[in-house]
């Protein structure tokens, strides 16, 4: 995998660095050797946050945060939280294509071993969509859907922004302000 650490507000020391890839080095197995990893690891009020993403090259984007008083335990906690992921992704992507080219794999050995791990170490639950609604998307600015929202009182709502005629959606970031997530050009 290819890692990238950086930090945020806090700088970081050669023995963070060399934590941080020791323990993300346990997640090879699960993904591809040109697989990007970013990792950003923060200090804020006395608490350290990691935040890792990984985005294989024929897949969707796998992230986690982690936030403690120490950033070591931090560490292993999103360790722990990328292994369930990246397992139930690997799980979900073998069952929808025969061919396990979801996320590759040196070896079929390896193959066969964390297959196992999946079926002996978690359950899947059946997927199931327990509501649909439309919903009118209108064209307003990015001020006027922060202020939609809150008048609804979700956490997220969604708009056509009248600047880049583009559907959005505007969400409340558990830090404090907000998000916008646009559609990317491929």
């Amino acid at each position: 995998m290819k890692l990238t650490i950086s930090g945020r507000q806090m700088e970081l020391t050669q023995g963070i660095k060399e934590n941080v890839e020791a323990k993300l080095s346990k997640l090879d197995k699960y993904v591809a050797p040109d697989t990007d990893v970013k990792v950003t690891v923060s200090a804020r009020k006395g608490r350290q946050k990691i935040e890792v993403t990984i985005t294989p090259k024929n897949g969707h984007v796998i992230r986690a945060e982690e936030s403690q008083e120490n950033l070591y335990p931090a560490i292993d906690l999103i360790v722990d939280k990328l292994k369930i992921q990246l397992r139930k992704y690997k799980g979900k992507m073998q069952k929808r294509n025969k061919e396990n080219q979801s996320i590759r794999f040196d070896t079929a050995e390896i193959n066969d071993i964390i297959l196992e791990e999946d079926i002996e170490e978690y359950k899947e639950e059946p997927f199931e969509i327990k509501r649909r609604k439309k919903i009118n998307v209108k064209p307003m600015s990015e001020e006027e859907a922060v202020l939609q929202m809150e008048l609804v009182g979700h956490d997220f709502y969604i708009f056509k922004n009248d600047e880049t005629d583009e559907i959005a959606l505007v969400y409340k970031r558990k830090n404090g302000g907000y998000g916008i997530i646009e559609q990317e050009e491929f």
